[in-house]
């Protein structure tokens, strides 16, 4: 397995606006473009570079089942291993972690229905970040002295791992969940449920 170069690294995945995450479902069939726009549509910011971020995601999403993902949660912060043998979302998974990084150095959340990834953004100079990109991936160690979120970082690894493991269906449950919750529910009412630990971290699942 080669790996080179090591770069500081974020997170990914997404938070609901209730109209559009029903327009969005309802799209979900033809998976083509307009689910594409409807997603960007529902992220809680947008700049320039929102739709290829999407495009990325929505592309991950479609192949989960390509990918290799482990998860370790580390006594203070996570360590994962996600690639695949298909050229192309192995291609695709370093282009999502490497616009990811630079978001998260920007502090320009990318976010439909996370509860995790507010805290990352709103604390990421409290994260120590850094990724070995390989052959087929990328392997990723994140770690804080912050015991808030070093929970995050590890609640936020197990979503990524539910997208990785089950793609769309991932989606549309987190975007319903969020939707109940209400505009600002990733945001507010941090309680026991989103920032769980797993006792058993995942071993082995696919991811975006």
């Amino acid at each position: 397995m080669k790996r080179s170069g090591k770069i500081v690294v974020g997170v990914v995945a997404s938070l609901t606006l209730g109209l559009v995450a029903a327009t969005a479902l309802a799209q979900h069939a033809g998976m083509g473009p307009g689910m594409v726009r409807g997603m960007t549509a529902m992220l809680t910011r947008q700049d320039a570079g929102s739709s290829a971020d999407m495009n990325l995601v929505h592309e991950l999403l479609l192949n989960h089942d390509k990918i290799r993902r482990t998860v370790t949660n580390l006594p203070n912060g996570i360590k994962t291993v996600t690639e695949s043998d298909n050229p192309q979302v192995a291609q695709a998974i370093k282009a999502h972690v490497a616009s990811m990084s630079q978001r998260l150095n920007d502090g320009r959340e990318f976010n439909i229905f996370s509860t995790t990834l507010p805290v990352l953004f709103e604390n990421k100079d409290k994260i120590k970040s850094a990724v070995e990109m390989t052959e087929k991936g990328s392997v990723m160690t994140q770690t804080s002295t912050d015991a808030k979120v070093v929970a995050a970082l590890q609640g936020h690894a197990a979503e990524v791992t539910e997208l990785a493991q089950e793609g769309m269906v991932a989606m549309r449950r987190g975007m319903m969940a969020s939707n109940a919750m209400g505009p600002r529910g990733s945001r507010a009412g941090m309680g026991p449920n989103v920032l769980s630990v797993p006792q058993t971290p995942p071993a082995t699942g696919h991811v975006h």
